[in-house]
């Protein structure tokens, strides 16, 4: 196990801590939204994925052997993310979505890079 945080893993914390903090400002919004009936699945799945970033984020932050297998689970999860907010016009989903591609991208390098 390595004992510091190399550059991939900081730019995959980057990300996760960037979309954790999209998917909640996100999920604030919708639930002001005039339409939020409507996105009652879209709001489900900012809250897994906040919830996933902030758990990969503390993973390596620790350097958890099991870190490379969550950040797998958490691209998975941003992708679902991403594609639930690009249904949604207004800016703030729009906004949530690209920042979720970014993080499933960076979660994606992370699970498979030599540690």
């Amino acid at each position: 196990m390595p004992t510091a945080i190399n550059p991939t893993m900081q730019a995959c914390i980057d990300a996760c801590n960037a979309c954790l903090q999209a998917c909640e400002e996100c999920y604030s919004a919708c639930l002001s939204e005039p339409d939020v009936q409507a996105r009652v699945h879209c709001i489900q799945v900012l809250r897994d994925c906040a919830d996933i970033c902030s758990m990969a984020s503390q993973y390596m932050s620790r350097n958890s052997e099991f870190s490379q297998q969550f950040c797998n689970l958490c691209a998975t999860i941003c992708d679902a993310c991403a594609a639930e907010c690009a249904k949604f016009q207004d800016t703030h989903c729009q906004n949530c979505a690209d920042i979720c591609r970014t993080c499933a991208n960076e979660c994606r390098k992370m699970s498979t890079t030599k540690m």
